[in-house]
């Protein structure tokens, strides 16, 4: 790859995180005013230095819906925000893909067939 090219790569990596970072600062600084300084989910106040430990959470993962009235975000703190994308990827991966009833149980493996039948014969023996 050319010097040139690697320059331009860098160029436009450093320009969609200048983008990124104005983004974010603005409706963060929204969602500050809008909000109390408070985790939505563990309650933890924050203020001052601690302030940064404070994120915004979009409610439907979408980075670009910010509407004024601040209704797709939450003030999460850094850890319940980790944790909260971190559920979402589990229930991705034990996501169920097929068009069925998600109530439905569709497993192959059941441990304990056959119980009944080894219970009946333990009873005859004794």
């Amino acid at each position: 790859m050319s010097s040139n090219k690697t320059g331009d790569i860098k160029g436009s990596v450093a320009e969609a995180l200048r983008i990124r970072q104005e983004r974010e600062k603005s409706y963060r600084e929204r969602a500050l005013k809008l909000f109390p300084k408070i985790c939505g989910r563990c309650g933890r106040e924050f203020s001052g230095k601690r302030l940064r430990e404070l994120t915004v959470h979009h409610k439907d993962h979408n980075h670009d819906n910010n509407p004024p009235d601040g209704s797709n975000w939450e003030l999460l703190c850094i850890y319940c925000h980790e944790n909260e994308h971190a559920r979402e990827q589990v229930a991705d991966a034990y996501a169920i893909e097929s068009g069925d009833d998600s109530s439905d149980n569709n497993f192959s493996h059941n441990p304990f067939a056959g119980l009944a039948d080894l219970m009946k014969n333990k009873k005859i023996k004794q």
